[in-house]
This record gives C-alpha cells, structure tokens and sequence, in this order.
C-alpha cells in the first residue's frame, strides 16, 4: 500500500541564511506567515511527522493542534549537520574554505565538510525514516515538517537526478511538496 507524503519546508528563521544544519533557530513572523500561507487550501493528513528543531517542531504542534491530529517528532528527519559550517553562509565560505565549497557543491556525497555529517550517511538516515513511515503509515496521507536538506534529497530520489545534483533541486522556504512513497521505498513525485 502507498504512503501519500506531502513535504513542507520551514518558513525564513530568525538567524537568517547560510548553513544552519542542526541549529536550533526560531522562525521569524515571516517565516510562520509562509508556512501558515503553504498549508491553507491544503488537508486533510492523517498526522503530522516533523524535525524536532523549534523552526518546524513549533509549526508542527500548532497545525496538529488546529486540526486535531497527531503530531510526531522525529530526529532522523533533522537537517544534515555541516559541522564547522554551520551557521556560515556561502559568500563568508568563499573567502575562508572555497575549495571545500567548490568540492562540496560539485558533489555533496564525495565531500563532507569539516567535522560534518556525509552526505552518504544523512541520506541513509532520511530513506531509513521515511521507510519507517511507510511501514507505519501505509494509505494514510502525511505531512512532513523538515529542512531543504531533507526536502531536497527525498525530491531527488523521486526525480530520479544522479547524486551529483542534489544540491540543484530548488526548495524555497515554506515550499510545499508532494511525493507517494509504495510498499517497495520507491519515491515518486506528485505533481
């Protein structure tokens, strides 16, 4: 049986931009704004799964509160940690690791930054998550509440992009996606 699973990133955090992996941002008025606006023509989940980080947890409890239904928190679905990145925006990378960047950009699994989680190893923790919600949740319709990161690899997979362009996918704050996840792990997008 297939799993329905819709994907909504957080809305813009206080901190801004740049790397924020698993710092535990708030988000701004702004960014409840876009996650409130993503969510209004859609429904109904089941339940709701979402990082345990404030900038989608909050979000999480909130909805799950306004329309009555479960919310569950889930770690292996946080946003992969850069490490000595976190926190660094791309233009102060540039100037103090821009190999490493260069490298990272170029091909996410092959480098991991300094003291960082590998791709490899985050991307085995999202899959393994998601299975786990299949498994779980098979003909029920969920809303997932995550990070770019995750977003990013999941849409990935159902797009069927080589490895090399995860980082390619577009996933703008408060974005809202669609994916069916079947018995098998296949991810496919639904558009």
């Amino acid at each position: 049986m297939t799993l329905r699973l819709d994907l909504l990133r957080h809305g813009e955090t206080e901190l801004g931009g740049g790397l924020r992996g698993s710092l535990d941002d708030a988000l701004t008025d702004k960014g409840w704004a876009q996650m409130r606006a993503a969510v209004v023509e859609q429904r109904p989940w089941d339940r709701l799964v979402s990082s345990p980080l404030q900038r989608c947890a909050r979000f999480a409890q909130e909805l799950g509160a306004q329309l009555s239904v479960p919310v569950s928190l889930d770690k292996d679905l946080q946003e992969l940690h850069f490490g000595d990145w976190e926190g660094q925006s791309a233009a102060v990378l540039m100037e103090t690791d821009a190999e490493g960047l260069g490298r990272f950009w170029a091909d996410p699994y092959a480098f991991t930054p300094p003291q960082g989680e590998p791709v490899a190893d985050f991307s085995r923790r999202v899959l393994t998550a998601v299975a786990r919600l299949q498994v779980s949740y098979a003909g029920e319709r969920l809303l997932l509440i995550s990070h770019g990161g995750v977003m990013r690899l999941l849409l990935a997979q159902a797009r069927g992009l080589p490895r090399e362009q995860l980082l390619n996918v577009e996933v703008g704050h408060g974005a809202l996606f669609s994916l069916t996840v079947t018995s098998g792990g296949v991810l496919r997008e639904v558009v």
